[in-house]
């Protein structure tokens, strides 16, 4: 009896150790949908690690986001933060603050940042609030998505050294990937004739910088804000004294001072996708961005 004693005491005691060594995993959040796609490709395979998005892939872009209870609850459990930089997470001080042992990876370290123009007075009291020191829309130029894999290629492998290697084959791989896409897209946009464009709002001026575009106009500063009478006419003029170029509305929004402009000016209205909504497949930025080149194409054709 004693025996059969010492022996389920020793049973037990393997058995609670086996359960203690079952490690949970690293949990790694991305602040929302471009870097959560990004992420994904570079932590591809990588085991032991748990990557989500702490905003719906619904959300769009981050402009004046608040957190909430639940994201300080994802919070509380992740490793790493992933975020975009350039100001777009405004609620970042108060992430850092409640959080101060989270590592924050900025994917915007080494991209050259374009600096927002400066508002006069009457639009700063039509906003409300400050847009930031620099567009923080760093992702859809191509070449600013290869700085932004290597600074998550960087930054989790530091986290993950046991990783390192895998992260770094990850990254080469989509690197070449979005390297081929950029070749892509400027061998296909710099043929066209037309080369001005006016969009929605301020989320593609580093992509018209990569490829010789010229943003004439820009209907709203944030997409959720209303359009003021005076700036609305403002755009209107600048449409007009631009050859009334194509109109860009994206996917996620609707506007009515776009339909205005167009209707002021007869401007055709196309749609670019700013690429902060979708399925969360591996291949959304690729596809995404092909797809603008499609748009492009055939606006910019005339």
């Amino acid at each position: 009896m004693k025996k059969f004693l010492v022996l389920l005491l020793a049973l037990l005691m393997v058995s609670l150790s086996g359960c203690g060594a079952v490690a949970e995993d690293i949990s790694i959040v991305a602040t929302f949908y471009p870097v959560y796609v990004l992420a994904e490709n570079v932590l591809d395979g990588v085991e032991g690690v748990s990557l989500s998005s702490m905003t719906p892939p619904s959300t769009g872009c981050l402009h004046d986001y608040q957190l909430l209870t639940s994201d300080m609850r994802s919070l509380a459990k992740a490793q790493a933060l992933l975020i975009n930089g350039a100001g777009m997470e405004s609620f970042l001080s108060d992430v850092t603050g409640q959080f101060p042992k989270l590592t924050v990876i900025d994917c915007s370290v080494g991209v050259d940042l374009i600096a927002e123009e400066e508002e006069d007075e009457e639009e700063e009291h039509e906003h409300g609030h400050d847009h930031g020191e620099y567009n923080a829309h760093i992702w859809l130029a191509p070449e600013n998505a290869i700085q932004m894999v290597k600074n998550l290629r960087d930054g989790l492998s530091a986290l993950l050294p046991d990783q390192a290697e895998r992260i770094a084959q990850n990254a080469e791989a989509y690197i070449a990937r979005l390297s081929a896409l950029d070749a892509e897209l400027r061998a296909a946009i710099e043929p066209l004739p037309r080369k001005e464009i006016v969009t929605f709002h301020e989320a593609f001026p580093y992509f018209a910088r990569a490829y010789g575009l010229e943003v004439k106009a820009v209907v709203a500063l944030e997409p959720d804000e209303p359009v003021s009478p005076r700036m609305l006419k403002e755009v209107i003029a600048k449409v007009k004294a631009a050859g009334n170029p194509p109109l860009f509305s994206e996917p996620q929004y609707e506007s009515a001072a776009l339909r205005t402009v167009a209707l002021e000016t007869g401007a055709p209205v196309y749609e670019l996708d700013p690429l902060v909504t979708g399925d969360g497949e591996k291949t959304a930025y690729e596809d995404v961005m092909r797809k603008n080149l499609q748009v492009l194409r055939e606006a910019l054709s005339n």
